[in-house]
Order: C-alpha cells, then sequence, then structure tokens
C-alpha cells in the first residue's frame, strides 16, 4: 500500500532544497502599489481591493479536507498554493492560516494501526475480514500531532515550485492574553513578512485548551476586547487585527453568506454585507468538518471588519468551477460575500435587476396602446429636451477628448447631433405604431380535441442586460424596443459618456411613469464590471452587447450561463463585379466606407474584380477614396499587381472601424464568395453588379446576415430597414439573426385551454380522439 505521505516524502526527495540566496527578498516599501492607505479605515468598494498589499488567507477544514474527511484535497490545495504565490511574486504580503493538521494526522495514524496488527492475524483471517479490521477512534490532539510536520512539508514542496520560502507558526489562545507572547507573535510575522516568506499559521491543537466561552464577539470592541481563539475563523480574524491586515479571504464550502440556510427554496447570496444587516440573517447548520460554521465566519468577519480589515467570505472548495478565487476577489470580481461598512446611496445591482422585472411583468401586461404611448412619449421628450441632451454630450466630448483615454473611432460614435436625435424619435414613433400587435400575438391555433384548443402566442424574453460602449443614442432605441415587446432592461453604458446616458436614462423613466412602470428600465451606475454583470445568470435572460469586437468578445466569453445576441466584429465587404455601373459603385464604396467608417455596418474590405485593375472604373474609385482621405491597404494579391509598395493588410480579417481599408483582387464571383466566407465575420455583405444572375448567386450563396445588391452595406440598420430601432446586429445561427428589433425580442408560450380535460380520456380505454386541426388566425389576432 502506497500512502499520500510516502508520495510527498519522495516528492520532498526530488525537489532542490530552497536557497534563500536565490529567493528575491523585497522589503515592504519595495512592492509596487499606491500610497498605503491608513489602516482602521476598511474599503469601501469591491474595486478597491486591488490595492490590498497584505492578505490572510484562511483555508477552512472543508476546504483542505476531501469528502471523506482522511485525506487532504490536494489538488484545490496546489490551485491555492499557485494563487497566493502569484499575489507574493507581485510584492504583496501574504499569510495563510489554514486547518488540515486533524485530518493528515487521522490518514497517518489509520494507516500506521492498520500496518501494525499482526502479519499472522491478518493471513489467518482472510482478506474479507481484513477488509473488515477495525481501528479505533483517534483522538483529535493526537491526529494533530501526527499530522502537522506532514501537512506542513505538504506547503512547503508546493511553495518550493514557485521558488518561496515558508514558515510554520502554530498557536493557542493564551500566546494572545499574554502581553511578551503577542509582541514576540507579532515581531516574528513582520520579519517573516520583511524577508519574503509566507508564514503557514495554524491553531496548535495537540495541546489547545478549550475556548474561554463567549469572552467575545458579542458588541465587542477591538481596541478593548481580545478576541478568543476558538477555531482558525477567529485566529484569521485576530491575526488580521494585529498585523494590520487590508484584505481577510476565508475561503469555506459555500460560495459566501446566504440569507438563510444554502439549499433552501429561498435562500439568496448575499453578495455586500453590512453589518447592520446581522438580523436578517437564518443561519444553518455547521460545516461537515470544522468546528466553526457560519455564523462563526461571520462574527469573526465582523470582527475584522471593525478594527479595519476587508473581508470576503468565498468558497474555495471547486477550482474548476469558481476559477482563481483567490486572485478573483484580489481583482475586486464579484466572488463570494464582501464584508462592507459603507453602504451605497441607491439600490445594488441584483436590487435593480429585480425591481426591473417586477416592472416589466406590469409593464408586459398593458395595452399594447399604452406601451406605444410611453414610446411616443420618449420620443416628443427626445425633442423637446434636445438642449440638455446635446449639452450633456458636449461635457462627455470634452472629457473624452482631454482624458487621451478613447480612440478615435470611439469619440466619433459618442457625438450626438439634433439630426441624430430628430432621426430617433421618427424611428420611435414608427416603432410605437408597429408594436401594437407584438406582445400576445397569436403565431398559431390548434384544435386538439374537441373543446381543446391550444394557441402559441409571443411573450418577452423576460430581463435583457444590453452593455454598450459610446453610442448614447442606442440608449433610447434599445428601451424603446424593450417597451415595445414588454421586456425588463437592465442597461450598462460606457465610462466616456456617463452625462449622457444619465439624462436619457431620466427621459425614458418619466415616459414609463404615464404608466406607472418606470424601474422597468434601469441604468446600471455602480462599479459593476462587464464580467460580475455577466454572472447574474438567475436574474438576466438574454445579455446583448453593442460595441468594438473586444467588447463582444468578452462578453461572449463571460456570459457562460445567460445567452449573448450579438456579433464580434463587423468585418464587412463591397464587391466590384466586372460588369459593375462606375456611378453605383463609386456611390456604394463611398457611402459603405465614408458616411460613418466607426459603424460597425461599415466596409472594411473592397473587393475588385481583376478585370477592373485597368479600367477606369478602378482608377475612379481610388481617386475617390483618396479625396476622402482614406488609407488603403493592398492584400497580398492586390500588392503583386503594383509597382509601388503600400501598406500592406496584416490580416484580411481587420475590422479597422476608421478612414482606412483593405482592397483585394478576386478572378470572379465565386472567388469573392469565398473571399468572404473565409475571412469575412457574416455581417453584411455587397456585390456591385449590372449583371442579375451573377448578383441573385451572389445573393444565395453568401452566407451573412444581411446580402445587399447594388446598396451600401450602411442599410444593416434597423430603423432604415424598417424596424423603427434595433437592439443590435445579431450573426447568430438561432432566435434572430442581422438587425434586431421587435420581433428578435420576443419569445413564445403555449397556452390550452380545456374543460377538464386528462391524458387518460385519450388512452386506449378513453373515449376522446386527437384531432390536432389547425384553425385559422386572424390578421393581428392578440391572445
Amino acid at each position: 500500500m502506497i500512502t499520500r505521505l510516502a508520495l510527498l516524502s519522495g516528492l520532498k526527495s526530488r525537489i532542490r532544497p530552497l536557497n534563500v540566496s536565490h529567493v528575491s527578498i523585497r522589503t515592504f516599501s519595495q512592492a509596487k502599489f499606491p500610497v498605503p492607505r491608513p489602516h482602521g479605515k476598511c474599503f469601501a468598494h469591491r474595486s478597491e481591493l486591488k490595492q490590498a498589499k497584505r492578505i490572510v488567507v484562511k483555508l477552512g477544514s472543508a476546504v483542505v479536507t476531501r469528502g471523506d474527511e482522511c485525506g487532504l484535497a490536494l489538488g484545490r490545495l496546489a490551485s491555492i498554493v499557485e494563487q497566493v504565490a502569484m499575489l507574493q511574486n507581485q510584492g504583496r504580503e501574504m499569510l495563510i492560516v489554514t486547518s488540515g493538521a486533524v485530518a493528515f494526522g487521522k490518514q497517518r495514524l489509520r494507516h500506521e494501526i492498520l500496518l501494525s496488527q499482526s502479519v499472522r492475524q491478518a493471513l489467518h483471517s482472510g482478506q474479507s475480514q481484513l477488509k473488515e479490521m477495525s481501528v479505533p477512534v483517534l483522538e483529535a490532539r493526537a491526529c494533530a500531532a501526527a499530522g502537522q510536520s506532514g501537512l506542513m512539508a505538504l506547503y512547503e514542496a508546493m511553495f518550493t515550485q514557485y521558488s518561496i520560502c515558508t514558515a510554520q507558526i502554530l498557536v493557542t489562545n493564551l500566546d494572545f492574553h499574554d502581553e511578551q507572547k503577542r509582541r514576540n507573535l507579532n515581531s516574528t510575522l513582520h520579519e517573516l513578512l520583511r524577508m519574503n516568506i509566507v508564514p503557514i499559521i495554524n491553531t496548535n491543537d495537540a495541546v489547545v485548551p478549550p475556548p474561554v466561552p463567549n469572552s467575545d464577539l458579542q458588541g465587542v470592541n477591538v481596541g478593548t476586547i481580545v478576541i478568543s481563539i476558538k477555531d482558525n475563523d477567529s485566529l484569521a480574524a485576530r491575526l488580521a487585527v494585529e498585523m494590520k491586515v487590508d484584505l481577510l479571504i476565508a475561503l469555506s464550502d459555500v460560495e459566501g453568506l446566504y440569507d438563510s440556510p444554502p439549499g433552501t427554496d429561498d435562500a439568496k447570496l448575499i453578495d455586500i454585507f453590512y453589518p447592520g444587516d446581522q438580523q436578517s440573517i437564518t443561519y444553518g447548520t455547521k460545516s461537515r468538518v470544522g468546528i466553526g460554521g457560519m455564523e462563526a465566519k461571520v462574527k469573526a468577519a465582523l470582527w475584522a471588519l471593525q478594527g479595519g480589515t476587508s473581508v470576503v467570505i468565498a468558497n474555495g472548495t471547486y477550482p474548476k468551477l469558481t476559477g482563481h478565487v483567490i486572485t478573483d476577489i484580489v481583482e475586486g470580481k464579484k466572488v463570494g460575500t464582501f464584508f462592507s461598512e459603507v453602504k451605497p446611496a441607491g439600490p445594488t445591482v441584483e436590487q435593480q435587476t429585480e425591481m426591473a422585472r417586477h416592472a416589466g411583468r406590469t409593464l408586459a401586461s398593458l395595452d399594447p396602446d399604452q406601451r406605444g404611448e410611453i414610446i411616443c412619449c420618449l420620443a416628443e421628450l427626445l425633442t423637446e429636451k434636445k438642449d440638455e441632451i446635446l449639452s450633456a454630450n458636449k461635457r462627455d466630448m470634452e472629457i473624452a477628448t482631454v482624458s487621451g483615454s478613447f480612440s478615435q473611432p470611439l469619440i466619433n460614435r459618442l457625438s450626438l447631433s439634433s439630426s441624430k436625435l430628430n432621426s430617433l424619435a421618427i424611428g420611435l414613433r414608427q416603432l410605437a405604431v408597429a408594436s401594437r400587435d407584438s406582445v400576445g400575438r397569436v403565431l398559431r391555433r390548434t384544435r386538439v380535441a374537441n373543446n381543446l384548443e391550444l394557441e402559441q402566442i409571443t411573450v418577452p424574453i423576460g430581463v435583457l442586460l444590453v452593455i454598450f460602449e459610446s453610442r448614447p443614442d442606442c440608449l433610447p432605441q434599445v428601451s424603446a424596443l424593450a417597451i415595445a415587446s414588454g421586456n425588463a432592461l437592465l442597461l450598462k453604458g460606457g465610462k466616456e459618456a456617463p452625462h449622457t446616458n444619465r439624462i436619457l436614462h431620466q427621459l425614458t423613466q418619466e415616459a414609463l411613469s404615464i404608466h406607472g412602470v418606470s424601474d422597468a428600465i434601469q441604468l446600471v451606475s455602480t462599479r459593476e464590471e462587464v464580467e460580475d454583470l455577466c454572472r447574474l445568470d438567475k436574474l438576466i435572460d438574454l445579455i446583448i452587447p453593442r460595441g468594438s469586437s473586444e467588447l463582444v468578445r468578452n462578453i461572449q466569453r463571460a456570459a457562460k450561463g445567460i445567452p449573448v445576441l450579438g456579433h464580434s466584429e463587423g468585418v464587412c465587404h463591397v464587391y466590384v463585379d466586372s460588369e459593375a455601373s462606375i456611378d453605383k459603385a463609386i456611390n456604394v464604396v463611398r457611402d459603405s466606407k465614408c458616411d460613418y467608417p466607426a459603424a460597425c455596418n461599415a466596409m472594411e474590405t473592397l473587393l475588385v474584380h481583376r478585370d477592373l485593375l485597368r479600367a477606369p472604373i478602378f482608377d475612379q474609385i481610388i481617386d475617390m477614396l483618396r479625396s476622402e482621405q482614406v488609407k488603403i491597404h493592398a492584400g497580398p494579391r492586390f500588392a503583386s499587381y503594383l509597382t509601388f509598395s503600400p501598406s500592406e493588410v496584416k490580416s484580411l480579417r481587420t475590422e479597422y472601424g476608421d478612414l482606412e481599408c483593405c482592397i483585394e483582387v478576386v478572378d470572379s464571383m465565386q472567388e469573392a464568395v469565398d473571399h468572404i466566407h473565409k475571412y469575412g465575420s457574416a455581417h453584411t455583405d455587397v456585390i456591385v453588379t449590372e449583371n442579375e444572375d451573377t448578383a441573385e448567386q451572389f445573393l444565395q450563396q453568401v452566407d451573412s446576415a444581411c446580402v445587399f445588391w447594388n446598396s451600401s452595406t450602411r442599410f444593416a440598420d434597423g430603423y432604415r430597414l424598417g424596424l423603427g430601432a434595433e437592439v443590435g446586429i445579431s450573426t447568430a445561427r438561432i432566435h434572430a439573426r442581422g438587425p434586431v428589433g421587435l420581433e428578435g425580442l420576443l419569445t413564445t408560450k403555449w397556452v390550452l385551454r380545456g374543460e377538464g380535460h386528462t391524458v387518460a380520456d385519450f388512452s386506449e380505454q378513453g373515449s376522446m380522439t386527437y384531432l390536432h386541426e389547425n384553425r385559422p388566425v386572424p390578421q393581428g389576432s392578440l391572445a
């Protein structure tokens, strides 16, 4: 029998002993962090956790031990060590408070007891009896004494892989009551941190006395009452305050603090916990191992918080599911429960989503004419409040330009104008008319049997999350579409347009208030990161990104549990065929590239038939692009035809988003189609030709969301295609494709009306038979 302890011993023998001279010794003052904050003032927001310099990571028994409680969870420990080492090598000062000595010792002693039994007894008892040999109940203190050295050896071996040295410190409650011992402990820890060594701290369970009951934790005053070390939760809190730690991360076997026992129907994970919320918590049973439980963790966390240390309680048992939980917390991501003394003035994003869902259901139940009234009111407000909107937009433009943090295409998309607001208002009025037969429209009627009628009707999707960069004009568009379709809406705008977004949202809520549903559309103005919003899979039904290809890709990666409707890139093509009209080609290319180059439906690649290279049409197109100050990049084939060396394209899949484009040469329409399929993004692609047969082949073969003939790519827009507005462009293969308007924000449900029918009625012994007769659906029929 080979034990894990034996494997560990083998591992230690193969690892080169740590040579301290090879370790980069850093003092705390050398860490590359902002100016240290005064201890005693906790971080108010998760985003500030990036500034944490001194961090305690507390590993609960359920994190360190396996499910059978007879050994260590080596995979989890390896992941935790990797994360701690990463933070340590960033210049932070890391301390670990660990459990696990009892479990490790229990595994070792059980094995030793089995091996120590008589070989003769084992031979004569038979294999079946050998399996049933009983092991005496092991005393916890003895297990701790036997397991502590192995646990420490494991940590040392793991940290050595990252050239980090560790040190073992065992403490009891008495060490904190004795002033001299407290000073010695404090001095030792500070010296270890100064030498870039990670202290591994544990209660000395081999000799630990019983805890002093109720000596603290009840209305504590950190300055006068010493917390009793009852378990590793209280030990971690005591050390955090003693060492003036910035952040305490307490890892458990649950996602964080719930308002009621996890696993119950109504249990909700608490994202941020405030000291005044203690009365609203119902605690459950303790963990399968350990002696603390969640109530002990909360009390210890509040004690540390009062002492000036920020605290996060999170799940450390499933690293493959939760990712790098420790580094995610330090990066400010929404993981676990964050303890904060600063309560925000407004609702949390979770509360905003709940408010939106509740009001959204009321919005969906309104008469179609009432939803139309709201949209028309918003259109009127866009016109009436034009000066205020443009003033706010001008302020955002000035700030964005002066900051130098935003690209020119992004700033271009940020700009609003009177004409753009007028177009928005016209589109919204069109949408108000189109929305009258949207929600509740009957798509299909079937007579299943006599007096058993089935209908398929349109219904809202639920709660939409629309994340958009710049483009403040999309806020009223998306809001109007959500109103028309009866959907609740959560909006997250870019930081470059806060003033414009704020006033547009205020006008939207003003319009919604005429029918008492102003909460149906919420603007997220807190410090929520996009990745954190994408994790609200129990609250949000669909995410729609509007912005750069990088934004869309990031959202698609982050939203693992929520469907995303959008497109990653807008690599749009215009193919000028050998039989193209000169005037049409010039007009289509100019409009596609130069009208609004920052838009996702702008042309990025111009494909030219080889026969046109020496024809007047090609020279005129080039002259037009140069006069419009378009920078031209040559594709590989086009570059081979030139006598000079223009800027050669780096990638034929590039979305420039500016006055730049690629020109490439193809031999035929079919080669143009193949090029589009290979390098395009299935957004919008155009052919310019006078040959109808060629055009029809192109329209049928190109597999993109929008395919046009002798028309600008810029027509790929909800307003221009008569949808009134669009929530975005989708290149997805299911649900909605192309400009997504009102229809794309609806789903269906089945409504069955009977008179006490049962499935048994249709069995062999039953008296009824299925008819499944299709019934006519009158035009514009509403359920």
